[in-house]
């Protein structure tokens, strides 16, 4: 049965006391960790949580966190990983009312925010608290967390979920509106990580590092599950950054498996443009690496490239969202494509939508829709939103726009929802952004669509300049004539200090948008 308890049992019984977590100077072997989550599991039920209830961790990456979630599957709960980037009380509360938590596990520095969310929130009882904290001032509703750990039969509540049992639930980032739950179940999660692990080989020698926050079906499923799957070592980072700890880390521990955004990598890609910082990421840090993933977002091939260039290592690309748990394709081994997100995984079906959901032959582009054991159960007490996902024969609506070639990869165009419509004509963002890019003087851009006065949209782009670079907005409408069709050119352009990102280091254009709708609603503006 394909349950995280029977995945963390198994990890146990095969790997002992070998090493699993490493965090900092601290380490855990397999069996402490499962010992732990079964002591936690333990208290949890003394406090009252039972099968079903809803348990928030709103908590940097960390071994308490990988022994929360864990000790809620024990019990047949339901972890609910919290972005811990938010920070506003009210839209904490939103996301503990809406899946009705009873409790949280959190850290101290977060403990005003989740004090105030608490407040708003009738079913929410205790937040057991992982970090020392001063009782002076400490709230009525914080407990230690270290006072959870409990002696409990090795067989306790061993059976206590189901496969098909809800196992996570997982808010949206809210690009696009208020967060929607996802939940996953126990088969989603474990037959992810599975067929996943089929497409990259890996070993029991391999050591891998999460820098990612684990809040996120990412790094979750792809690291800290893959890692309790295979026995591996998990290296854990508390935060991306800065870099130079995990860095450091990482040649320390040897590790040999590394995975990270896009943005990861293009930054690990400009650090190098200097010869000792490139030395570093070749001799040292990435000494034994022998496998880069990359995940949540489309890697631009020039990042790609730069990456290979710095440390003489190949980047597989995955793709997938946090609907699917989150993996749907990956790169075939020794079959990197630039440009493309990989073939489906084992037991993952792909088709590619027009509006009125006819399937479209390879090379349309369209709605990419999944099918497969890795679609989730379905959004939190949102029927209507369930609903409208699927479409009518019961493929998951991705909202990702891309293509299918004649191999079976997967090339992702843009989100639905940034696609840009001019004069009639699809423009996709993403490519509009990739083209950008060549321009030596910007570091990164987003382009969004601008509604003008007949109803059609205008092109603007938001640009952040590389260092020392001084702005010169003239110069840019320039570089965007000479690139650009004339209905694929931005005929707006701002130049900004930084773009707005969610945790994942992804843009958030909704954000973009809103500013320019304020802009309009402002007096004295159009």
């Amino acid at each position: 049965m394909a349950t995280l308890n029977g995945l963390l049992d198994r990890a146990a019984q095969e790997g002992g006391e070998r090493t699993f977590l490493v965090h900092g100077e601290r380490s855990y072997s397999f069996s402490q960790v499962r010992g732990d989550a079964l002591s936690v599991a333990e208290g949890l039920r003394r406090a009252g949580v039972r099968k079903g209830d809803r348990v928030a961790i709103v908590h940097r990456n960390a071994p308490e966190f990988v022994s929360a979630y864990f000790a809620l599957s024990r019990l047949g709960a339901i972890a609910v990983p919290l972005n811990f980037m938010v920070r506003k009380a009210d839209e904490l509360a939103y996301m503990l009312n809406d899946c009705g938590a009873v409790g949280a596990v959190t850290q101290a520095e977060f403990l005003p925010g989740m004090t105030a969310a608490a407040a708003k929130c009738p079913a929410l009882k205790t937040l057991w608290v992982t970090d020392p904290t001063t009782r002076h001032g400490r709230p009525e509703i914080a407990r230690d967390f270290s006072g959870l750990r409990a002696p409990a039969p090795a067989d306790r509540h061993a059976d206590a979920a189901d496969e098909s049992d809800v196992a996570a639930i997982l808010y949206s980032s809210g690009t696009t509106g208020l967060p929607k739950g996802v939940m996953l179940t126990h088969r989603n999660l474990v037959t992810n990580c599975e067929s996943a692990l089929k497409r990259i080989a890996l070993t029991r020698k391999d050591a891998t590092l999460c820098v990612l926050p684990m809040f996120h079906s990412f790094a979750w499923t792809a690291l800290v599950l893959t890692a309790a799957r295979l026995t591996l070592k998990l290296v854990i980072s508390s935060s991306v950054a800065p870099a130079k700890p995990w860095l450091k880390a990482m040649g320390e521990q040897g590790v040999t498996v590394f995975a990270a955004v896009p943005q990861v990598y293009a930054a690990l890609g400009r650090e190098a443009r200097d010869f000792k910082t490139r030395m570093f990421l070749k001799l040292w840090a990435f000494r034994r690496v022998r496998v880069c993933v990359s995940g949540a977002a489309p890697l631009p091939p020039a990042v790609a490239r730069a990456f290979l260039d710095a440390s003489g290592i190949g980047i597989v690309e995955g793709w997938g969202l946090t609907e699917t748990s989150p993996i749907a394709t990956v790169t075939p081994p020794g079959r990197i494509k630039f440009g493309f997100v990989g073939t489906p995984i084992d037991g993952c079906r792909l088709k590619v939508i027009d509006d009125a959901e006819n399937e479209l032959p390879q090379g349309q582009e369209g709605e990419i829709c999944v099918r497969g054991d890795n679609v989730m159960k379905g959004y939190w007490n949102l029927p209507d939103a369930t609903k409208e996902a699927f479409t009518k024969d019961g493929w998951l609506k991705t909202g990702d726009v891309g293509m299918i070639d004649d191999e079976g990869y997967l090339a992702i165009r843009d989100r639905k929802k940034d696609m840009i419509i001019v004069k009639g004509l699809k423009v996709f963002s993403a490519q509009i952004e990739a083209v950008i890019a060549e321009n030596p003087d910007v570091e990164e851009s987003a382009v969004i669509g601008v509604p003008d006065e007949d109803g059609d949209e205008i092109i603007k782009a938001y640009v952040v300049l590389k260092k020392d670079r001084l702005p010169d907005k003239a110069a840019l409408l320039r570089f965007f004539k000479e690139k650009f069709d004339p209905y694929k050119r931005p005929r707006d352009v701002e130049i900004v200090e930084f773009l707005p990102k969610n945790a994942l280091q992804k843009v958030l254009k909704r954000e973009l948008r809103e500013r320019e709708l304020a802009k309009r609603a402002a007096p004295g503006e159009s």
